[in-house]
């Protein structure tokens, strides 16, 4: 399953950052990206996802991201990494969780598959400074 959620996430690469958009090729932002490997593996999304604004649940604190990921997909934080999982990552000390990106490849170095803006789709290094902003690691499972 892992190498086909790579495979998947590999065809996203050269896609726009587009907020809130999930259309390969068009548009898309972290979320947009999981949302459509998660559509072309499984069929369909396992929820509806509301209309979001930049600092979606930050002003409540809500982990809103955080939740759905324990909603859907089983919780490996702290296990080693492996191509395939979920990574939700927290931008800054004290903010909520709210970016995601998919791991490529853990080794020799680690890389991760996620939408940033003023870059869109791309595989980056799993550098330091990354790793160190990892919230939670989530596995994608059939159920």
């Amino acid at each position: 399953m892992s190498e086909r959620i790579v495979e998947i996430a590999r065809t996203w690469i050269g896609t726009p950052y587009l907020h809130q958009a999930s259309v390969q090729g068009v548009g898309c932002d972290c979320l947009g990206l999981l949302r459509g490997v998660w559509r072309t593996y499984f069929g369909t999304e396992p929820e509806e996802v509301p209309a979001y604004t930049a600092d979606w649940s930050e002003p409540q604190g809500q982990e809103l991201l955080y939740q759905a990921g324990l909603r859907h997909m089983k919780e490996v934080s702290g296990t080693p990494l492996c191509a395939g999982q979920v990574l939700l990552f927290r931008m800054r000390d004290g903010l909520v969780a709210k970016h995601i990106g998919i791991v490529s490849q853990s080794a020799p170095q680690p890389m991760f598959i996620h939408s940033y803006s003023g870059h869109g789709v791309i595989e980056s290094p799993l550098s330091g400074p990354w790793r160190r902003r990892i919230a939670a690691q989530f596995e994608i499972s059939q159920g």
